[in-house]
């Protein structure tokens, strides 16, 4: 049951969610365990502290006042005082002195040197059993005795004990435990789960890994969630490479099937006399064999073809050279050779960049083509001065067998694959393509492709 509250109060739960909470399953189930766990130690300790360390702390503080008054009644009734100073020694463990009126003040402010010590059990304590005198806590350096002052109208009592007297230890050993059982639920649940986390990290790495091309092995393991997970993602790829092992072979049947019939009219049409209408009729046929090309490879998507790490710089490098020969463009080329290779399909990545840059030449007297990475993608940009493609037709230029009316028809572009081609090449890399308008005046071509 989600609970609707107003929508500024949506959008700042919402905005304190993105920035708070934890971006991976493995931190966001921890600090569902965590979370929990501190509240529950705050809360037990506080009941610990309510229900038996202010009643114990209350009762110590009392027995220590009632022995001090004890022991200053025992004085003032003229018993031996050495003798109360041995006793209160062995049997309450107080060391006890006495300053007459005439010698308390010398006494009173040395010990106003020391550090004054303020525990609310005791204060009250004292001020019950001593409401005529007044009294001071100081604690020694060391910070383990007790130095407690009570000023009477006959005389300065110096009282000096442990400050175990006045604490329990209990709550301390209480604490160590309830901390300690929480470190070993923290460290077996952390054990716990990296191993889930892992397979489900390795499942998503396998399938990022599958939609680039790259068959990657992948046992499931973990939870029983996990195992159906990775078990429904292997059957899914086994039937996907499967549809396209059998695309591939009838494809590749169908292109031996219309090809010889095409190869056995040239044939023919070699033999008979020339003539204008024999030349346009093999003109027809050598277009009919451009487009069954463009569309097998479209079709095809280099599917069997494996995975390798690919210099995209040596490849940008090839085609231009080639293009450089059998044209009078002028074009630019500027890369960063730091880093320029990338793992995929290099012959379809050589088809997909040899379509863009091709239309580049197509349609431009001035071609500048820029190869840029950083630590997560690399980025190939093709500009040109040609005429461009309109905003409103960029997304349809990526659809199979279109084409823009004008310069760009079919005697000068084909048959209107280059883009869809180089589109699903790319986008099976992992990366995206994208068509803007170029400074020199002409398109733009960006290519991004992840690392």
């Amino acid at each position: 049951m989600h609970i609707r509250f107003p929508q500024k109060v949506e959008s700042v739960i919402a905005s304190i969610k993105r920035k708070c909470l934890p971006k991976t399953l493995f931190f966001r189930t921890m600090m569902l365990i965590f979370v929990p766990l501190v509240v529950v130690q705050i809360v037990s300790i506080y009941a610990f502290w309510d229900g038996n360390w202010k009643k114990v702390g209350r009762r110590l503080s009392d027995n220590l006042s009632s022995n001090m008054a004890f022991v200053i009644k025992m004085h003032n009734e003229n018993a031996d005082f050495e003798q109360i100073q041995r006793n209160a020694s062995t049997i309450y463990g107080l060391d006890v002195t006495y300053y007459s009126n005439d010698d308390k003040h010398s006494v009173w402010r040395e010990n106003k040197k020391k550090s004054p010590f303020v525990t609310g059990f005791l204060n009250t304590a004292l001020q019950q059993q001593f409401p005529m005198a007044d009294t001071e806590i100081f604690i020694e350096d060391h910070h383990s005795k007790l130095n407690i002052l009570v000023d009477t109208d006959k005389g300065l009592y110096v009282f000096e004990t442990s400050v175990k007297n006045i604490f329990s230890t209990s709550i301390f050993g209480f604490v160590l435990w309830m901390i300690g059982s929480a470190l070993l639920l923290f460290v077996v649940a952390t054990l716990f789960l990296r191993v889930q986390v892992r397979s489900i990290a390795q499942l998503a790495n396998a399938a990022e890994d599958f939609g680039k091309g790259i068959n990657t092995k992948f046992k499931p393991y973990g939870s029983v969630e996990v195992r159906r997970a990775g078990l429904a993602f292997t059957k899914m790829k086994e039937r996907i490479m499967r549809q396209i092992s059998e695309r591939t072979q009838m494809l590749a049947g169908v292109s031996h099937d219309l090809r010889t019939p095409l190869t056995r009219m040239k044939l023919q049409m070699a033999m008979l006399p020339d003539s204008k209408e024999n030349q346009e009729f093999i003109q027809d046929i050598n277009e009919m064999e451009k487009m069954l090309d463009g569309y097998l490879a479209f079709v095809s998507g280099e599917g069997g073809e494996k995975t390798s790490f690919v210099d995209l710089n040596e490849v940008v490098t090839g085609i231009i050279n080639k293009y450089r020969k059998n044209s009078n463009a002028l074009i630019r080329y500027s890369t960063n050779y730091d880093v320029s290779a990338i793992q995929g399909r290099e012959q379809a990545l050589r088809r997909a960049i040899t379509n863009v840059i091709e239309n580049a030449f197509h349609y431009g007297k001035t071609i500048a083509v820029k190869l840029e990475s950083d630590n997560k993608r690399l980025e190939l940009s093709v500009d040109d001065d040609g005429p461009g493609i309109p905003p409103e037709k960029r997304d349809d230029v990526f659809k199979a067998f279109y084409r823009v009316e004008g310069s760009r028809n079919k005697e000068t572009g084909g048959v209107g694959l280059g883009l869809s081609i180089a589109k699903d090449v790319i986008v099976s890399h992992g990366g995206s393509i994208q068509l803007s308008e170029s400074e020199l005046g002409g398109l733009r071509v960006l290519i991004s492709i992840p690392l």
